[in-house]
Protein backbone atom coordinates (compact mmCIF):
# COMPACT_ATOMS: atom_id res chain seq x y z
CA UNK A 1 0.00 0.00 0.00
CA UNK A 2 1.65 3.26 -1.00
CA UNK A 3 0.42 6.27 1.58
CA UNK A 4 1.13 10.01 0.81
CA UNK A 5 1.31 11.94 4.34
CA UNK A 6 0.79 15.46 4.87
CA UNK A 7 2.31 17.55 7.33
CA UNK A 8 5.60 15.02 7.79
CA UNK A 9 7.95 18.15 9.69
CA UNK A 10 4.79 17.92 12.27
CA UNK A 11 4.49 15.85 15.34
CA UNK A 12 1.70 13.23 14.08
CA UNK A 13 2.76 13.12 9.83
CA UNK A 14 6.37 12.33 11.28
CA UNK A 15 5.13 9.32 13.56
CA UNK A 16 2.53 8.01 10.55
CA UNK A 17 5.57 7.96 7.92
CA UNK A 18 7.60 6.22 10.86
CA UNK A 19 4.94 3.70 11.58
CA UNK A 20 4.14 3.31 7.22
CA UNK A 21 7.75 2.69 6.93
CA UNK A 22 7.95 0.16 10.18
CA UNK A 23 5.13 -2.24 8.36
CA UNK A 24 6.68 -1.84 5.33
CA UNK A 25 4.33 0.38 3.22
CA UNK A 26 5.61 2.98 1.34
CA UNK A 27 5.28 6.32 3.09
CA UNK A 28 5.46 9.60 0.70
CA UNK A 29 5.70 12.52 3.43
CA UNK A 30 5.41 16.05 2.07
CA UNK A 31 5.65 19.56 3.81
CA UNK A 32 4.66 22.92 1.94
CA UNK A 33 8.26 22.60 0.46
CA UNK A 34 6.75 19.77 -1.77
CA UNK A 35 3.42 20.52 -1.52
CA UNK A 36 1.29 24.06 -0.98
CA UNK A 37 -2.25 22.65 0.20
CA UNK A 38 -3.59 25.73 -0.08
CA UNK A 39 -2.43 25.99 -3.97
CA UNK A 40 -5.25 23.96 -5.90
CA UNK A 41 -2.63 23.45 -8.85
CA UNK A 42 0.00 22.43 -6.74
CA UNK A 43 -2.38 19.24 -4.77
CA UNK A 44 -3.28 18.11 -8.12
CA UNK A 45 0.27 17.86 -9.31
CA UNK A 46 1.63 16.50 -6.36
CA UNK A 47 -0.95 13.49 -5.30
CA UNK A 48 -1.46 12.75 -9.21
CA UNK A 49 2.15 12.23 -9.79
CA UNK A 50 2.36 10.09 -6.11
CA UNK A 51 -0.41 8.15 -7.60
CA UNK A 52 -1.47 6.92 -3.50
CA UNK A 53 -3.88 4.47 -2.40
CA UNK A 54 -4.89 6.63 0.36
CA UNK A 55 -3.65 10.23 1.68
CA UNK A 56 -3.42 10.85 5.43
CA UNK A 57 -3.96 14.68 6.20
CA UNK A 58 -2.09 15.54 9.26
CA UNK A 59 -0.87 19.26 8.08
CA UNK A 60 -2.67 22.07 9.99
CA UNK A 61 -2.51 26.08 10.91
CA UNK A 62 -2.43 25.02 14.59
CA UNK A 63 -1.45 28.39 16.68
CA UNK A 64 -4.44 28.59 18.09
CA UNK A 65 -4.35 31.98 19.54
CA UNK A 66 -2.17 33.26 16.38
CA UNK A 67 -5.38 32.47 14.23
CA UNK A 68 -7.66 34.70 15.90
CA UNK A 69 -5.95 37.63 13.65
CA UNK A 70 -4.72 35.44 11.08
CA UNK A 71 -8.38 34.56 9.73
CA UNK A 72 -7.65 34.12 6.44
CA UNK A 73 -4.27 32.22 6.42
CA UNK A 74 -5.79 30.07 9.39
CA UNK A 75 -8.84 29.43 6.48
CA UNK A 76 -6.87 29.10 3.66
CA UNK A 77 -5.05 25.88 5.24
CA UNK A 78 -7.67 24.51 7.67
CA UNK A 79 -10.23 24.71 5.50
CA UNK A 80 -8.98 25.00 1.75
CA UNK A 81 -6.46 23.18 1.92
CA UNK A 82 -8.45 19.91 3.13
CA UNK A 83 -10.65 20.41 -0.04
CA UNK A 84 -8.55 21.16 -2.07
CA UNK A 85 -7.02 17.36 -1.13
CA UNK A 86 -10.48 15.49 -1.01
CA UNK A 87 -11.41 17.03 -4.45
CA UNK A 88 -8.48 15.09 -6.23
CA UNK A 89 -9.42 12.21 -3.61
CA UNK A 90 -12.49 11.36 -5.00
CA UNK A 91 -11.02 12.41 -8.59
CA UNK A 92 -8.73 9.22 -8.35
CA UNK A 93 -11.42 7.50 -6.40
CA UNK A 94 -9.38 6.82 -3.29
CA UNK A 95 -9.33 6.97 0.63
CA UNK A 96 -8.50 10.39 2.56
CA UNK A 97 -7.76 10.47 6.41
CA UNK A 98 -8.47 14.25 7.99
CA UNK A 99 -7.27 14.42 11.01
CA UNK A 100 -9.58 17.01 13.14
CA UNK A 101 -9.42 18.31 16.51
CA UNK A 102 -11.79 18.82 20.42
CA UNK A 103 -12.09 22.36 19.12
CA UNK A 104 -14.79 21.50 16.80
CA UNK A 105 -16.77 21.52 20.01
CA UNK A 106 -17.97 24.37 22.37
CA UNK A 107 -16.82 22.60 25.27
CA UNK A 108 -19.84 22.95 27.60
CA UNK A 109 -20.89 20.33 29.97
CA UNK A 110 -19.29 17.48 30.97
CA UNK A 111 -20.30 14.53 29.13
CA UNK A 112 -17.97 13.17 26.59
CA UNK A 113 -18.83 14.31 23.24
CA UNK A 114 -19.74 11.75 20.64
CA UNK A 115 -18.87 11.71 17.10
CA UNK A 116 -22.16 12.75 15.97
CA UNK A 117 -22.95 15.47 18.37
CA UNK A 118 -23.66 18.92 17.25
CA UNK A 119 -20.59 20.76 16.30
CA UNK A 120 -19.67 24.94 17.72
CA UNK A 121 -16.40 26.33 18.15
CA UNK A 122 -15.69 28.80 19.80
CA UNK A 123 -12.47 30.19 17.94
CA UNK A 124 -11.16 30.74 14.35
CA UNK A 125 -8.96 27.74 14.57
CA UNK A 126 -11.63 25.71 16.11
CA UNK A 127 -14.17 27.20 13.20
CA UNK A 128 -11.53 26.70 10.53
CA UNK A 129 -11.06 22.67 11.15
CA UNK A 130 -14.54 22.25 11.40
CA UNK A 131 -14.92 24.07 8.07
CA UNK A 132 -12.28 21.69 7.07
CA UNK A 133 -14.08 18.54 8.15
CA UNK A 134 -17.57 19.65 5.94
CA UNK A 135 -15.48 19.77 2.99
CA UNK A 136 -14.06 16.68 3.30
CA UNK A 137 -17.92 14.97 4.37
CA UNK A 138 -19.09 16.62 1.20
CA UNK A 139 -16.60 15.91 -1.28
CA UNK A 140 -15.94 12.33 -0.44
CA UNK A 141 -17.43 8.91 0.65
CA UNK A 142 -13.92 7.21 1.13
CA UNK A 143 -12.97 8.99 4.95
CA UNK A 144 -12.06 9.16 7.90
CA UNK A 145 -12.17 11.65 9.75
CA UNK A 146 -10.19 11.21 13.24
CA UNK A 147 -10.87 14.06 16.21
CA UNK A 148 -7.70 14.42 18.14
CA UNK A 149 -6.59 16.36 21.48
CA UNK A 150 -3.54 17.13 23.22
CA UNK A 151 -0.95 16.06 21.31
CA UNK A 152 2.96 15.25 21.60
CA UNK A 153 5.13 13.98 19.93
CA UNK A 154 8.94 13.46 18.85
CA UNK A 155 8.93 15.94 16.44
CA UNK A 156 7.75 19.54 16.86
CA UNK A 157 6.68 21.67 19.79
CA UNK A 158 4.13 20.33 22.53
CA UNK A 159 2.77 21.16 26.23
CA UNK A 160 5.18 18.25 27.76
CA UNK A 161 8.39 19.93 25.58
CA UNK A 162 7.09 23.62 27.01
CA UNK A 163 7.09 22.38 30.79
CA UNK A 164 10.34 21.07 30.65
CA UNK A 165 11.83 23.88 29.13
CA UNK A 166 9.94 26.13 31.41
CA UNK A 167 11.15 24.17 34.87
CA UNK A 168 14.84 25.39 33.56
CA UNK A 169 14.18 28.89 34.27
CA UNK A 170 11.54 28.53 36.65
CA UNK A 171 10.57 27.22 39.78
CA UNK A 172 6.81 27.86 39.85
CA UNK A 173 4.19 27.66 37.25
CA UNK A 174 0.47 28.96 36.59
CA UNK A 175 -1.31 26.20 34.37
CA UNK A 176 -5.08 25.88 33.68
CA UNK A 177 -7.12 23.46 35.74
CA UNK A 178 -10.69 23.90 34.68
CA UNK A 179 -9.93 22.68 30.57
CA UNK A 180 -10.73 18.55 30.53
CA UNK A 181 -9.39 16.16 28.11
CA UNK A 182 -7.13 13.58 27.12
CA UNK A 183 -3.18 14.07 26.32
CA UNK A 184 -2.50 11.71 23.17
CA UNK A 185 1.01 10.08 22.17
CA UNK A 186 1.47 10.69 18.47
CA UNK A 187 3.09 7.41 18.31
CA UNK A 188 0.12 5.75 19.76
CA UNK A 189 -2.27 7.61 17.51
CA UNK A 190 -0.01 7.05 13.86
CA UNK A 191 -0.08 3.16 14.49
CA UNK A 192 -3.92 3.70 14.79
CA UNK A 193 -4.05 5.80 11.88
CA UNK A 194 -2.38 3.29 9.88
CA UNK A 195 -4.75 0.24 11.05
CA UNK A 196 -7.56 2.82 9.91
CA UNK A 197 -5.71 3.41 6.68
CA UNK A 198 -6.42 -0.16 5.65
CA UNK A 199 -9.57 -0.67 6.20
CA UNK A 200 -12.85 0.60 4.55
CA UNK A 201 -15.04 1.32 8.03
CA UNK A 202 -15.31 4.91 6.91
CA UNK A 203 -16.91 7.91 9.40
CA UNK A 204 -15.81 10.46 12.09
CA UNK A 205 -13.96 8.95 14.39
CA UNK A 206 -12.49 10.13 18.23
CA UNK A 207 -9.36 8.74 19.26
CA UNK A 208 -7.05 10.01 22.08
CA UNK A 209 -5.11 8.16 24.68
CA UNK A 210 -7.18 6.69 27.69
CA UNK A 211 -7.95 8.59 30.77
CA UNK A 212 -9.00 12.54 31.36
CA UNK A 213 -7.41 15.19 33.32
CA UNK A 214 -7.20 19.06 33.62
CA UNK A 215 -3.93 20.98 32.01
CA UNK A 216 -2.75 21.12 35.20
CA UNK A 217 -3.20 17.58 36.60
CA UNK A 218 -1.08 17.26 33.47
CA UNK A 219 1.77 19.65 34.03
CA UNK A 220 2.34 17.72 37.68
CA UNK A 221 2.34 14.62 35.99
CA UNK A 222 5.18 15.60 33.59
CA UNK A 223 7.18 17.09 36.35
CA UNK A 224 6.83 14.21 38.71
CA UNK A 225 7.53 11.77 35.58
CA UNK A 226 10.57 13.58 34.81
CA UNK A 227 11.82 13.56 38.35
CA UNK A 228 11.77 17.90 38.80
CA UNK A 229 10.76 19.58 41.83
CA UNK A 230 8.37 22.40 40.57
CA UNK A 231 5.53 24.25 42.01
CA UNK A 232 2.57 24.06 39.88
CA UNK A 233 -0.29 27.01 40.50
CA UNK A 234 -3.89 26.20 39.50
CA UNK A 235 -5.67 29.04 37.40
CA UNK A 236 -8.84 29.31 35.77
CA UNK A 237 -8.80 29.88 31.89
CA UNK A 238 -10.24 33.57 32.74
CA UNK A 239 -7.12 34.39 35.11
CA UNK A 240 -4.89 32.93 32.48
CA UNK A 241 -5.88 35.22 29.78
CA UNK A 242 -5.40 33.09 26.56
CA UNK A 243 -6.30 35.31 23.33
CA UNK A 244 -8.44 32.71 22.25
CA UNK A 245 -11.44 30.30 23.52
CA UNK A 246 -10.62 27.21 24.23
CA UNK A 247 -13.27 23.98 25.07
CA UNK A 248 -13.55 23.32 28.76
CA UNK A 249 -14.66 19.94 28.42
CA UNK A 250 -12.78 18.26 25.70
CA UNK A 251 -13.72 14.52 26.81
CA UNK A 252 -14.62 12.71 23.98
CA UNK A 253 -16.11 9.19 23.59
CA UNK A 254 -13.73 6.38 21.81
CA UNK A 255 -16.34 3.64 21.81
CA UNK A 256 -16.94 4.00 18.40
CA UNK A 257 -13.05 2.81 17.87
CA UNK A 258 -13.89 -0.74 20.23
CA UNK A 259 -17.38 -1.03 17.57
CA UNK A 260 -15.30 -0.91 14.47
CA UNK A 261 -12.66 -3.56 15.43
CA UNK A 262 -9.93 -0.55 16.49
CA UNK A 263 -7.55 -1.19 19.47
CA UNK A 264 -8.40 1.92 21.96
CA UNK A 265 -4.61 3.64 22.90
CA UNK A 266 -3.14 3.26 26.31
CA UNK A 267 -3.67 5.44 29.08
CA UNK A 268 -2.31 9.00 28.75
CA UNK A 269 -0.07 8.04 31.76
CA UNK A 270 1.37 5.28 30.23
CA UNK A 271 1.98 7.00 26.89
CA UNK A 272 3.68 9.74 29.07
CA UNK A 273 5.86 7.49 30.97
CA UNK A 274 7.34 6.36 27.55
CA UNK A 275 7.31 9.58 26.02
CA UNK A 276 9.56 11.00 28.41
CA UNK A 277 11.93 7.92 28.09
CA UNK A 278 12.00 8.31 24.43
CA UNK A 279 13.11 12.19 24.85
CA UNK A 280 15.85 11.03 27.63
CA UNK A 281 17.26 8.62 25.10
Amino acid sequence: MKILVTGVKGQLGYDVVKELEKRGMEAIGVDIEEMDITDEASVNQVIREANPDAVIHCAAYTAVDAAEENVDVCRKVNADGPKNIAKVCKDLDIKMIYISTDYVFDGQGTRPWEPDDVCGPVSVYGQTKYEGELAVRETLDKYFIVRIAWVFGINGKNFVKTMLGLAEKYDTLRVVNDQFGSPTYTYDLARLLVDMVQTEKYGIYHATNEGICSWYEFACAIFREAGIKMTVNPVTSEEYGAKANRPLNSRMSKEKLTENGFEKLPTWQDALSRYIRELRA
